[in-house]
């Protein structure tokens, strides 16, 4: 198990991905554990890009539930269709928001949240939850996390639902 992560000393998001990637792996590889697992991935975020908030909410019984998360305290429910992360879910895509205030039905977790990015997981095609990350400033997310985003949740579902 790692004990610490080794990033990059650099601005470049692409490259700060690139090497995380391999490194969440890495992390999984002998844990059969999902919450250890889901938990150890979003420190990593947390630790590799500061993100605000980012957090697991994970579908039970036709909704979406807190999993491991970093940051302020969390919406403990939502429904799918509503707000970023039921879209996300309904739509089965990701959705980047640069201005969360302009999302129709956005749930305010909370009012310091100014942008957003969810990242369904899929295993086998069926929804078993989203990845949602929180920023507090405007237009802090874009296509270079929506691809190193998108491989790190590939790689979880892949680690912690395909078997």
């Amino acid at each position: 198990m790692a004990e610490e992560l080794h990033l990059p000393q650099t601005e470049d998001k692409a490259e700060r991905y690139a090497a995380l990637l391999p490194q969440i792996v890495s992390l999984m590889e002998d844990e059969p554990d999902q919450i250890a697992n889901l938990a150890n991935v979003v420190a990593a975020l947390k630790e590799a890009f500061g993100f605000f908030w980012v957090g697991w909410y994970l579908l039970k019984e036709g909704e979406l539930v807190l999993g491991p998360f970093q940051g302020p305290l969390a919406c403990t429910r939502i429904q799918i269709g509503k707000g970023v992360c039921g879209a996300s879910a309904q739509q089965k895509k990701t959705i980047l928001v640069p201005d969360v205030e302009q999302f129709p039905g956005h749930i305010a977790c909370s009012s310091l949240s100014k942008s957003e990015i969810v990242v369904p997981v899929l295993a086998g095609g069926k929804l078993v939850g989203v990845l949602d990350v929180d920023s507090d400033r405007l237009a802090d997310f874009d296509s270079v996390d929506q691809s190193g985003l998108e491989q790190i949740v590939a790689a979880v579902a892949k680690a912690c639902w395909v078997a």
